[in-house]
Parts: structure tokens; C-alpha cells; sequence
């Protein structure tokens, strides 16, 4: 079988792991870097590529991993997808967790218990909100599109909001209440309907939050429990995902979601590469022509849907309160 790799880090500790495996069970590994310039699935039909990309192209591989979520990584895999090709995850799923307006929209009418989420312009219209009385602090601000290096800031007072508005003039935003917690989020990595999770410090964390609380690191599916299993699962049902991550806000109360992302990188998690291994095999195995199942059972033919689902209508424009 013909495995491709859209990825300009073929060296990921996860892609590395995986690729491995597959070679040696006798499968092909492709890597497509769409960082590599012109060779992709409209450029030349040449046996290699730049930078080691790999080809031909036709036909395309039996599945591909959409690792890489740039604008060029995106158009290449929409461009397999358009040939036929199955791409895990699916492009339009992929685009959906960058954007967290929408993202947050989907989550709450799905009835996952997201975040409560409010998009602006930029911070200076949060700020004009605050000075109104109609946005309440402290809150979590972030960039709107989900990219490296985005903004995400805590805002307890009108003069960091003011800071951001001159740093960040110009970008969409959104903002979030701030909930306390620990200052660490549980983040939950899911391949195929299997669990893997680890406590990871938060962004918004202070010098408080060094420690965490109990002083044990130790966290892995034992330790969680089964209401935020069951979100995380939900999760991906809902955006159509296989491979992805649910951050949620740690501590003992009810679950929060506070972001969902497409495959992220879950790195030290053991039993990781077999399962995204698995997954690929499974998703590539498909007969052509007939529609390709989720790998955990959901989608066409199964009589659970399929694709992430669609809200009837969007509640957290600008009115929206935020909190």
C-alpha cells in the first residue's frame, strides 16, 4: 500500500514512529512537503520530487496524513481529495478547527460543553465592548484563525486589552470568560476512537502554576473519567475527525472545552504510531469507489452519519455576551 505523508517535518517524532512502522510491514511511505515548490498533484508527473517529495501523483496514494494544516498544505490535499484520494483528516474538517468562531458555534449547538465564545474585529472592538458595559473581564483573547505563533492573552483589565489593540491592530478575534482552574488543561489526543491524554501547562498559566496541585504528573485514560472520555469521542463525531485533540480546562468540576484540534502532535504518548499506523491502513484498505467509513465505525454506510454536522444557525456574533 501507498502511504502519503503531507508534511514539511517528515521527521515529526509521531510521522517518524508511524512511517517506520508501515516500511516494515512492507508499505510504501510518500512524503509530499507542500513547502517543496511546484511538484504536487498538478505539477510534474516525475518518480521524485524536491526536497525528497515523493511522486508519482497518478494515480494518488491509497490514503494520505494531512499533518501540515498551511494554506499550501490544505490546497494540495484538497487537490487529492478532488482526484479521489482519501485524506485523513478530511480537508473541510481540518479547516473547521482552525477557525474557533465556527469551531465554538458547531461545539455548543452539538452540545458540547464548549466555552462560550465571542467574536471581534479586532481587540479594539472587545475594548469599546468593555468600556460599554456590555463585556464583562477577565476573559481569554485570542486570534480568531487558529496558526503558529497566534495571539493568546488573558485580559484582566481594560489597559492589557488596550496593550493588544496597538500590538495586534488588525486581527480578528475572539474572546472566551476566563474560568479558573489549575493552570494546566488535560489534553486529550484521540487516533481512531482510541484515548491518549497528559496534562500539559496552560498558555495563560502564571508563576503560581509551576507545580501542579497534587505534585504527581502522572495522567494517562485511567485517571480519566468516563463524562470527559465521552466528550472527547463525542468530539470527533461531530467534526468529522480521526485524528485530533480536546483541550479541556483541568480540575474536578464538569468538563469544559476550551479548543479542538485537528491532528496535533502527540508526542510521548505510547501506542500512538501503531494506532495512527492502523488508522492509515484501515483508511486506505477501502475498496475505491465505495465510501470510505470513519475509523471508528461512524460515517457513510453505517447508518451514524457522516462529516461533521451542521448548526442551524449562529448565536455569538457580536451581541453575544461573552460569559
Amino acid at each position: 500500500m501507498r502511504i502519503g505523508l503531507i508534511t514539511s517535518s517528515p521527521d515529526h517524532p509521531v510521522l517518524a514512529a508511524t512511517a517506520a512502522l508501515l516500511t516494515a510491514r512492507g508499505h510504501h511511505v510518500e512524503v509530499l512537503d507542500p513547502t517543496a515548490g511546484p511538484a504536487g498533484p498538478d505539477g510534474p508527473n516525475d518518480s521524485d520530487g524536491p526536497h525528497g517529495q515523493a511522486g508519482p501523483f497518478d494515480p494518488p496514494a491509497d490514503v494520505y496524513l494531512l499533518k501540515a494544516h498551511t494554506p499550501a498544505a490544505l490546497s494540495l490535499a484538497r487537490r487529492l481529495e478532488e482526484r479521489g484520494a482519501a485524506v485523513v483528516n478530511p480537508v473541510a474538517a481540518t479547516e473547521l478547527c482552525q477557525d474557533r468562531l465556527a469551531m465554538a458555534e458547531l461545539a455548543r449547538w452539538a452540545g458540547l460543553p464548549f466555552a462560550p465564545t465571542r467574536a471581534a474585529a479586532d481587540p479594539a472592538e472587545l475594548l469599546r465592548a468593555v468600556e460599554a458595559g456590555e463585556l464583562l473581564l477577565p476573559i481569554v483573547v485570542k486570534s480568531r484563525h487558529s496558526r503558529r505563533h497566534d495571539l493568546v492573552a488573558r485580559v484582566d483589565d481594560p489597559a492589557r486589552l488596550r496593550a493588544l489593540a496597538e500590538e495586534w491592530p488588525d486581527e480578528p478575534v475572539v474572546a472566551q470568560p476566563y474560568l479558573p482552574s489549575t493552570g494546566w488543561d488535560q489534553k486529550l489526543w484521540v487516533v481512531a476512537g482510541q484515548l491518549f491524554c497528559a496534562r500539559r501547562r496552560s498558555e495563560l498559566a502564571g508563576p503560581e502554576h509551576a507545580e501542579l496541585p497534587d505534585g504527581d504528573g502522572g495522567f494517562g485514560p485511567a485517571e480519566l473519567s468516563a463524562e470527559r472520555a465521552a466528550v472527547a469521542l463525542r468530539a470527533g463525531e461531530v467534526f468529522g475527525l480521526d485524528v485530533y485533540g480536546v483541550d479541556l480546562l483541568d480540575g474536578p468540576g464538569e468538563p469544559v472545552v476550551v479548543d479542538v484540534n485537528a491532528f496535533p502532535g502527540i508526542r510521548g504518548q505510547a501506542g500512538a504510531p501503531e494506532a495512527l499506523a492502523a488508522l492509515a491502513l484501515r483508511v486506505g484498505g477501502a475498496a475505491p469507489g465505495v465510501p470510505r467509513p470513519r475509523a471508528d465505525g461512524t460515517g457513510p454506510g453505517t447508518g451514524t452519519g457522516t462529516g461533521a454536522a451542521t448548526p442551524a444557525s449562529a448565536d455569538a456574533g457580536p451581541g453575544t455576551a461573552a460569559g
